[in-house]
């Protein structure tokens, strides 16, 4: 789910969705600030169908884009033409056992699927995969807009919980940064069908409240450098 916010059922509706979200390019240009990543080797965990690992591409980083197993050839088909234009290896891994050998990468990214608090285990492996100065960035949403609406009330509790000083991220060595962007349409007609596609009645609810052709989102980008172990030079 790294693409894209919201586990969709089918490929036009992930499509509707990918069309309208941050238009703007703010979610590559926030992760290449906190990286870098341009000439870097970047591993980006749940890669989905290569929306977001074709815009770290595009920010010139040397892309690893993990899948599950049980995804790899499917991704790798998705992937394909891709592959020829950029630089992007798709293979097996998740954040908790990326695969990976120590020391392989500059930056790890995660986008909405991973890391959802309280996920030592996946740190651990970041660390262990990071080379010194590396740096794990994981986007989640940061509710308190628009989209929440459709979210739903854990997911929104969830959320905002993160993003609290007394959260699990900002408590284990991360810091936030929030990206104020938007879901965008072409006109109300365009948003009212969007909507209506991807969330039925409450997604036309929404849209007939509307009086301009976007919604507010907010992300919250958890930042902080790899942890060194103990005899790396680093902290315990």
């Amino acid at each position: 789910m790294s693409d894209l916010p919201f586990a969709l059922a089918t490929p036009g509706a992930r499509d509707l969705l990918a069309r309208v979200i941050d238009l703007e390019g703010k979610i590559p240009r926030a992760l290449e600030a906190l990286g870098p990543l341009a000439d870097r080797d970047v591993v980006l965990c749940d890669a989905d169908a290569g929306l977001r690992a074709r815009q770290l591409a595009a920010l010139a980083a040397r892309v690893t884009a993990l899948v599950p197993q049980q995804r790899l050839a499917e991704a790798r088909r998705a992937f394909g033409s891709t592959r020829r234009r950029v630089p992007i290896t798709v293979a097996a891994g998740t954040s908790q056992a990326t695969g990976l050998p120590a020391g392989f990468a500059d930056a790890i990214v995660s986008l909405w699927a991973g890391f959802r608090g309280g996920t030592d285990e996946e740190v651990a492996e970041a660390d262990r995969i990071l080379r010194p100065g590396g740096r794990l960035l994981v986007l989640h949403d940061y509710a308190r807009d628009d989209v929440s609406r459709f979210a739903g009330e854990t997911a929104v509790a969830e959320a905002v919980e993160w993003s609290h000083r007394h959260g699990w991220f900002l408590t284990h060595g991360f810091k936030v940064r929030v990206i104020h962007a938007w879901w965008t349409f072409a006109d109300l007609a365009d948003a009212r069908a969007v909507l209506t596609g991807l969330f039925g009645e409450r997604g036309t609810s929404v849209a007939d409240e509307l009086r301009r052709a976007r919604l507010s989102y907010k992300l919250a980008i958890y930042h902080r450098d790899r942890l060194a172990p103990v005899g790396d030079g680093g902290l315990a």
